[in-house]
């Protein structure tokens, strides 16, 4: 028998989330460590900015824009968030200054959880989840058995299918925090 669905999508997710973490983690030690702790600052335009780029996707996905293929829009989307997130999470370091940036840095990150939910867990776990039902079909149970044997497995996929109802309200919330943030550093630089 195929492997269960947290074990075969949900561990991979973790390590992603893990990768994202630790990668920043270790550039904002390499910047401590150098004494370019001004980078860190400038980090934040280009880490901006490809998270404004990522947003091509969902204006092409509502129609808003007619050019782009929405297959490669969403690549662009996952990759340009992804690294994005790195580079702003190295820029508010590992430094607790003020409360706003790092509640958009945690609704940051968050949100980005909540994207590789839909990126490898979604997808892959609904397929897994008729592949194992189609197999337990093929091996003489009757749709009514095997629906009872994956139980565990469709609630799981079940509760993964509404990430979307969870990463637009993070996604609408970090960006408030992330622009009330931009407006402050602008109110207050001297």
């Amino acid at each position: 028998m195929q492997k269960s669905v947290a074990s075969k999508y949900i561990l991979p997710f973790v390590q992603w989330f893990g990768l994202l973490v630790l990668t920043a983690i270790f550039l904002d030690y390499l910047l401590h460590k150098f004494n370019l702790l001004s980078v860190g600052y400038w980090l934040s335009y280009p880490g901006t900015l490809l998270i404004i780029l990522s947003f091509l996707y969902s204006l092409r996905k509502r129609k808003l824009i007619e050019k782009g293929s929405p297959k490669k829009l969403l690549s662009i989307h996952e990759y340009f968030a992804w690294a994005g997130s790195i580079l702003l999470i190295v820029h508010g370091g590992i430094h607790f200054n003020a409360i706003l940036p790092w509640l958009a840095v945690i609704m940051m990150i968050i949100t980005v959880a909540s994207g590789l939910t839909g990126k490898f867990l979604l997808k892959k776990a609904n397929e897994n989840l008729k592949a194992k039902k189609k197999f337990l079909e093929d091996s003489g149970l009757n749709s009514e058995d095997a629906e009872r044997k994956l139980f565990i497995d469709s609630i799981t996929v079940d509760l993964m299918k509404k990430w979307r109802v969870v990463h637009i309200p993070i996604t609408i919330l970090f960006a408030i925090l992330a622009i009330l943030h931009i407006i402050t550093i602008i109110m207050f630089i001297k």
